[in-house]
């Protein structure tokens, strides 16, 4: 099994300066591209969630709809997507935050999480932390619970961890 993440880890790659100059963005399409190693991934992370009492997974946007959705079906558990601003057609809820090259908004449909439902935060990468503390906002907001957030990535340098808070983070992979 160490083997199989070891690969999946082997076909992350780096692409400099994504989006902007100075960033080095972790690419994690070849990893997705790959039936076994993508399907690693989600093994891993669904055994991580084993022990956790969970009703949805909320994936952000956009990479973080693979991996969430993929995770949900392998739990069994339902789906929600939180995204960029202007893309639910229903009536939203919003959080702007700050992304370690500008801002940007999220929205969450405001009827997606039901009162106590109990929720684990996907998306492919933890930098500084600002979307997923939004995401955790939303769902909070939605009167849901946020159990974890989980990560295929997380780039310990930037210390994203630090602003989420309480929440328990869970990450398969650090750099």
């Amino acid at each position: 099994m160490e083997n199989s993440l070891n690969k999946a880890i082997s076909l992350i790659r780096d692409v400099k300066d994504y989006p902007k100059k100075g960033i080095i963005f972790k690419d994690i399409t070849p990893v997705l591209q790959d039936h076994g190693a993508f399907s690693t991934v989600i093994d891993r992370m669904a055994d991580k969630l084993a022990s956790i009492d969970f009703d949805y997974v909320a994936g952000i946007e956009a990479r973080g709809f693979i991996i969430g959705s993929a995770l949900a079906y392998k739990t069994g558990k339902g789906f929600i997507p939180i995204r960029k601003k202007g893309k639910l057609p229903y009536a939203t809820i919003s959080r702007e935050y700050a992304l370690e090259y500008g801002n940007a908004t999220i929205e969450m449909h405001a009827d997606a999480v039901r009162k106590g439902s109990r929720i684990v935060i996907v998306d492919d990468l933890l930098a500084t932390g600002g979307t997923a503390k939004a995401a955790s906002e939303l769902v909070t907001e939605a009167g849901g619970i946020v159990k974890c957030m989980m990560f295929m990535i997380e780039l310990e340098f930037l210390k994203g961890r630090a602003i989420l808070g309480s929440n328990d983070v869970i990450s398969l992979i650090k750099y």
